[in-house]
C-alpha cells in the first residue's frame, strides 16, 4: 500500500520567482535522502587503482630484496640475461635489466610527461595564483634535500649524487594517501599531485643536464625532426594512432644513440600530445550518432559512434587512462624487482650505518623533503602569498610533506645513473628504501594522531569556508544577521523541492536573511550534474546565473550538452564566449572547489544545509529552516567580507 503524499503547492525559485510544483517537504523527513550506494564494481574502482599500484610496488620491493638474499648470484643471472632487438646489422643489444630501465620505463616518463601537460593546459597549474603554493612547495622541496644531502655527503666521492633525493615517489605518494592519509583527503591530494608535477618536471631536467654524458648533435637534430612530426600528427584526418607510434620509436632511438638518456624522450613526445576538455558540440554530435547506432544497429553507425566518442576525448587524457593500469601493475612493480634487489646482512649494514652516503639520502628525503615543502607553504602563509583550500591545513599539509620523502622509482634510477661503484650503489638503495619506509611509517603515524585529535562528530558541524560575497551566489543584504547556505546539485529532486521552501523563509524574513548556493554535485548518482554546474558557471560570467539556475531546476530531465546550449541561447547569452567558458579549467576549478568543501564536510547527500554557520540536522521545511535561524546564534567565522 502507498503512502499518502504530501499535498503540492505552488512555489517559486528563492532566486528569480521561477514558478514550478513541489511536494510540501514532510516535516518528518531528515533534510536530505541519501541516494542508493553504487555498484560493488564502482565502488571497488573508486577506492582507487593507486591503493592497489602501491601494494604492488611493495609487494615487488619486498620480493626483489628477498630474492637478492637468499640468491644474489640468480638475480643478477636473470637481470644480467642480454637481449638482442633487431635484423641482421640493425641490432639493439640489452641486459634485462638496461631494457626495463631505458625502454620500458621510457613510458612510465611518458605518463609523468602527459600529466605534467594536461596540468598546466586545464589542471591546476593554469593559472598562477592556483599554483603559486605548489610551486614554490616543490622547488624548496627539491632545493632543501640536495642541500642537505651535499653538506652531509662531502668528502665521500659521491656528492654528485645529489640528485638520487630530490623526487617525490607519486605512485607510491598517491597511494600511501590512499592507505594512511586524512579523512577527505581530497584538497590535500590535488596539492600533493601539482607539487609533484613541478617536482617531476626538475627531477627529469636533472636528469637531462646533469647526468647526460657525451652528447651526439645527428640523433638529436633526428629527434627534433621526429618530435616536429608529432606535433603535426594532430591534423591528420586518419592514421593518427599508427603515425605517433611510429614516429615514437624513432625518436626513442634517437635519444638512445645522441647519449641523451632514453627515457627522456617519452617526455619530450608527451609534451606534444594535444590536451583539451571534452567540447560540447563533439559531445553532442557522439551522441546523436549513439542514439543513431541504438534505432539501426549495424557495424558502420557503431563504428562511427564510437570513433565520435573517443574523439571527442583529447588523447593526452585517453592515453592517460590506457597507460595507468598498465604503469601500475605492471611497469612500476617490474622496475622495482629489476632494482630493489638490495643484499642486507650484519655487514652490509654495519658498512651502511657507518656511511655518510645513506644518512646524506635519509636526511634529505626525510628531513629535507619536509622542511622544504612545509617551511615553504608556511613562508606562504605567513607573508599571504598564494592561497591553501579550506580543509587543507598546515597540519595536513605537514603530513603531506612527511609523505613526500617517499622517493622511490627516480631516486634508485638516479642511483644508477650517478653512482658506478656498486658496492656504493648497494648503500645508496639501502638509504633509498630505509628513508621511504621512514617517511612512510612517521606519516602514518602523525594522521593517525591528527585525525583523533578531531573527533568525528565535529567534522561538517560548521561551515568549513565562510561567505564570500565576492566569490560566492549571494542573494540577500550582506548585512543580514541570518545566513542560510546550501549544498545541493541541479539534477536532485530534494533540492528541486528545497526551492520552495528556500523562497518561503526569504519571503517570511525579508532583509533579515541572505540565501548562498554552492555547488556539490553528487556525479555517481547524477550523471549530468557537474556538467549542470559547469554551465551555470559559464552563464554566471555573463550575469545569468540565476536565470541559468531557475531553466535548470523547471526542467531536471534535460541536462545534456544540446539543452546546455539551447538555455544559453534561450537565454540571449554570447554563445561562442558561453561554449569557451564552459571549457576552461577556471570553470572546472569553480565547481571542483565548491566540491571540495562538500567532501571536507563529508556532504554525502544534498541538500545539505547551514544556518547561520552551522549543520542543519532534521526537516528542511521553510517552519523548520526559519526557527533554526532564528535559535542559531551568528557566528563570526561564517562570513567574510
Amino acid at each position: 500500500m502507498n503512502a499518502p503524499q504530501p499535498p503540492t503547492t505552488p512555489a517559486q525559485h528563492p532566486d528569480f520567482g521561477l514558478t514550478v510544483i513541489t511536494r510540501s517537504p514532510d516535516p518528518t523527513q531528515s533534510g536530505a535522502t541519501p541516494p542508493p550506494r553504487p555498484p560493488l564494481t564502482e565502488r571497488i574502482q573508486a577506492m582507487g587503482q593507486s591503493r592497489l599500484g602501491a601494494l604492488l610496488l611493495l609487494v615487488a620491493t619486498i620480493i626483489a630484496v628477498i630474492w637478492a638474499n637468499v640468491s644474489y648470484a640468480s638475480y643478477e643471472q636473470v637481470w644480467g640475461t642480454h637481449l638482442v632487438i633487431g635484423l641482421e646489422d640493425l641490432q639493439l643489444n640489452f641486459t634485462l635489466h638496461a631494457f626495463v630501465n631505458d625502454a620500458i620505463m621510457a613510458v612510465f616518463f611518458f605518463t609523468v610527461g602527459l600529466e605534467v601537460r594536461r596540468e598546466f593546459a586545464i589542471g591546476e597549474l593554469t593559472t598562477w595564483s592556483r599554483a603559486m603554493v605548489p610551486v614554490a612547495a616543490a622547488i624548496a622541496g627539491l632545493a632543501v634535500p640536495a642541500l642537505l644531502y651535499v653538506i652531509i655527503a662531502t668528502g665521500t666521492g659521491a656528492e654528485e649524487a645529489w640528485g638520487v633525493v630530490i623526487s617525490t615517489d607519486t605512485a607510491f605518494l598517491v597511494g600511501a594517501l590512499a592507505l594512511v592519509g586524512p579523512r577527505a583527503p581530497g584538497r590535500l591530494r590535488v596539492f600533493l599531485l601539482a607539487m609533484a608535477v613541478v617536482d617531476d618536471i626538475g627531477a627529469l631536467a636533472i636528469i637531462a643536464l646533469i647526468y647526460t654524458d657525451d652528447l651526439q648533435i645527428l640523433p638529436l637534430a633526428i629527434a627534433a625532426v621526429g618530435l616536429a612530426g608529432i606535433f603535426f600528427t594532430r591534423y591528420l584526418r586518419a592514421g593518427r594512432g599508427p603515425t605517433y607510434g611510429i614516429l615514437s620509436v624513432i625518436v626513442w632511438l634517437a635519444f638512445l644513440a645522441s647519449g641523451v638518456h632514453p627515457t627522456l624522450a617519452g617526455v619530450a613526445i608527451a609534451l606534444l600530445v594535444p590536451v583539451y576538455r571534452p567540447n560540447r558540440r563533439d559531445v553532442e554530435h557522439a551522441l546523436s550518432l549513439t542514439q543513431t547506432f541504438r534505432q539501426s544497429p549495424n557495424s558502420q553507425y557503431a563504428r562511427a559512434a564510437a570513433n565520435s566518442l573517443r574523439e571527442s576525448i583529447s588523447i593526452n587524457e585517453r592515453l592517460q587512462s590506457a597507460y595507468a593500469p598498465v604503469i601500475a601493475y605492471a611497469i612500476i612493480p617490474l622496475f622495482a624487482l629489476a632494482n630493489a634487489g638490495v643484499r642486507i646482512n650484519g655487514e652490509i649494514l654495519a658498512d651502511a650505518v657507518r656511511s655518510p652516503i645513506m644518512w646524506a639520502i635519509v636526511v634529505g628525503l626525510v628531513v629535507g623533503k619536509f622542511v622544504g615543502i612545509f617551511g615553504m607553504v608556511w613562508l606562504t602563509r605567513v607573508f599571504r602569498v598564494g592561497s591553501l583550500g579550506p580543509g587543507l591545513t598546515l597540519r595536513r599539509i605537514a603530513g603531506g610533506s612527511l609523505l613526500s620523502g617517499i622517493g622511490f622509482t627516480i631516486s634508485l634510477f638516479i642511483v644508477g645513473l650517478a653512482i658506478s661503484d656498486t658496492e656504493v650503489q648497494n648503500i645508496a638503495r639501502v638509504g633509498v628504501l630505509t628513508a621511504s619506509v621512514i617517511a612512510f611509517a612517521a606519516s602514518a603515524l602523525f594522521f593517525r594522531i591528527s585525525e583523533r585529535s578531531t573527533p568525528s562528530s565535529d567534522i561538517g558541524h560548521t561551515l568549513v569556508r565562510p561567505v564570500d560575497p565576492a566569490r560566492d551566489h549571494v542573494y540577500g543584504p550582506e548585512d543580514a544577521p541570518y545566513t542560510l547556505v546550501e549544498y545541493g546539485d541541479f539534477q536532485c529532486e530534494f533540492c528541486l523541492k528545497a526551492t520552495g521552501a528556500v523562497r518561503e523563509v526569504q519571503r517570511e524574513l525579508g532583509d533579515n536573511v541572505r540565501y548562498v548556493w554552492r555547488h556539490a554535485p553528487l556525479s555517481a548518482y547524477h550523471p549530468n550534474a557537474v556538467a549542470a554546474a559547469e554551465a551555470s558557471e559559464a552563464a554566471f560570467r555573463q550575469g545569468k546565473f540565476g536565470e541559468f539556475m531557475r531553466s535548470l531546476f523547471a526542467d531536471q530531465e534535460h541536462q545534456q550538452p544540446a539543452d546546455m546550449l539551447r538555455r544559453a541561447d534561450e537565454l540571449g547569452l554570447d554563445i561562442d564566449r558561453f561554449e569557451s567558458d564552459l571549457n576552461s579549467a577556471e570553470v572546472a576549478a569553480r565547481v571542483r572547489d565548491d566540491a571540495f568543501d562538500a567532501e571536507a564536510m563529508e556532504i554525502s547527500a544534498v541538500p545539505t544545509f547551514f544556518v547561520n554557520g552551522v549543520r542543519h540536522v532534521g526537516p528542511f521545511d521553510a517552519a523548520s529552516l526559519i526557527r533554526a535561524l532564528e535559535s542559531t546564534p551568528p557566528s563570526s567565522a561564517h562570513s567574510r567580507s
